[in-house]
């Protein structure tokens, strides 16, 4: 079995809690989660027990992980704590536990494996574009349309399967 690798909603869905596998997060990760089930120290047990591990993802795995947030155009969406998560999948090639659409998208781009808590996971992979529905014009880095001055709004370019790009011809 390869590393498993949670990020918030894998806490707050109580995965580590009701199982004797060994996890791994970031250190941003467990301070943002650190108040759950405070009062039963079940954190801490965890930790004592080694079925959880905190990790450092190195700078170049955080390079990477940005890197590829920005080309899929999730990098708008994504936080400190879930880019550490998909750099510490790149660094140790773990499967990341998460339920986060955002953290799967970019990490299905990477070939990462994925395993979603309560729901069926991500179905299309692709890449958001930020648009104007005013003057239907694409832009970046923007929260609304340098034209128009009309909010932007977003939608995920799917990637062709394998399957639909043999059929073209």
């Amino acid at each position: 079995m390869g590393f498993r690798i949670l990020d918030a909603s894998a806490f707050y869905a109580g995965i580590p809690f009701r199982s004797n596998n060994e996890f791994h997060t970031t250190s941003l990760v467990y301070d943002e989660i650190k108040h759950i089930k405070k009062n039963h120290n079940a954190l801490g047990t965890l930790l004592e027990t080694n079925r959880l591990k905190i990790r450092e993802p190195t700078i170049e795995a955080i390079k990477s992980a940005t890197n590829a947030a920005k080309n899929s155009g999730d990098f708008t969406q994504l936080s400190k704590q879930d880019i550490s998560i998909i750099a510490l999948a790149i660094e140790m090639k773990g499967e990341i536990i998460t339920d986060d659409f955002a953290i799967s998208n970019v990490s299905e781009s990477l070939k990462l494996k994925i395993s979603p808590i309560m729901t069926k996971g991500i179905e299309d992979v692709g890449k958001w574009i930020h648009y104007c529905p005013g003057c239907r014009t694409n832009h970046t880095n923007v929260k609304e349309c340098p034209m128009c001055g009309t909010v932007l709004k977003r939608k995920l370019i799917k990637k062709k399967s394998l399957s639909d790009a043999g059929n073209q011809h």
